[in-house]
């Protein structure tokens, strides 16, 4: 690029021409996953894991790999299949905490442990299983990066990226309460129960002390919560590989009866 300098101030004065270059590389740079990130960001990630041994190894390896300064803040949530375990071996890992419940308590519990320890500038929630693949934190969290949103969605539904072929009845009880969840919320968002949800540490820190819901419920009480504030809230497409039951999936129609319940309960107030 062309270099310029302002005679009164000195600083750099882009051309048109290479104006126009930088926003070009910024939109494809973006498009082909290349992030530009402040220096001083802190990234922190939390993760609820509950009987989780035969991916949590794997997890916490990938998002080690994510390109950017970060803590895992993880939480063993009561485990009884050789989990903790398996954490004792990452208590001695740089940037990462291991923090423990001494009895299964249920996500949302996890996540109110996790968020309370939690020191980056931007925090996202990933399950330790292997349906959200951690090289997406990048483009999670970037509009918060940019200064347009303070809340992400990562949606399972608006996305380009792979995504496996699972359970009718599932996705259509999904659809369903994020659809009663808008209308109560005013919100226009598709995938209300991802696990992929990225804050400003400012609105964690605001709504912390106002969350109650010890299970799956926790995903609508955050999006309530974070609506009826007014934080501006953005979703992203993300890829998605779903597990079976069989495989150790855990959420159930018992916890769509509940999300339900907490749609209403949290339109009615805090």
């Amino acid at each position: 690029m062309s270099e310029n300098r302002c005679p009164f101030c000195g600083s750099v004065v882009l051309s048109q021409a290479d104006r126009r270059r930088l926003a070009l590389w910024q939109t494809l740079g973006k498009r082909f996953g290349i992030y530009d990130l402040p220096d001083d960001l802190t990234l922190s990630v939390v993760v609820p894991a509950y009987n989780e041994v035969s991916t949590i190894d794997v997890i916490l390896e990938r998002i080690l790999q994510v390109p950017i300064r970060k803590e895992i803040v993880v939480v063993d949530d009561g485990s009884t299949d050789g989990t903790g375990e398996r954490l004792d071996r990452w208590e001695s890992q740089a940037g990462v905490k291991v923090l423990r419940h001494s009895k299964n308590r249920g996500k949302g519990a996890a996540l109110r442990t996790g968020f309370a320890q939690a020191t980056g500038q931007v925090i996202v929630i990933q399950d330790a299983d292997l349906e959200y693949d951690p090289a997406e934190h990048l483009r999670l969290i970037q509009p918060i990066v940019d200064g347009v949103a303070d809340v992400v969605y990562g949606s399972r539904f608006v996305s380009e990226g792979p995504h496996r072929v699972l359970y009718f009845w599932h996705y259509q009880a999904n659809r369903i309460i994020t659809t009663l969840s808008n209308m109560f919320t005013d919100l226009n968002l598709t995938d209300v129960e991802t696990c992929y949800k990225a804050f400003r540490r400012e609105v964690l820190e605001e709504i912390l002390p106002t969350l109650k819901e010890n299970r799956f419920g926790i995903e609508i009480e955050l999006t309530a919560k974070v609506a009826r504030r007014g934080y501006r809230i953005y979703e992203t497409g993300i890829s998605y590989y779903g597990r079976t039951y069989q495989q150790g999936k855990k959420i159930g129609f018992r916890d769509a009866f509940q999300a339900v319940w907490c749609i209403l309960r949290y339109w009615w107030g805090d």
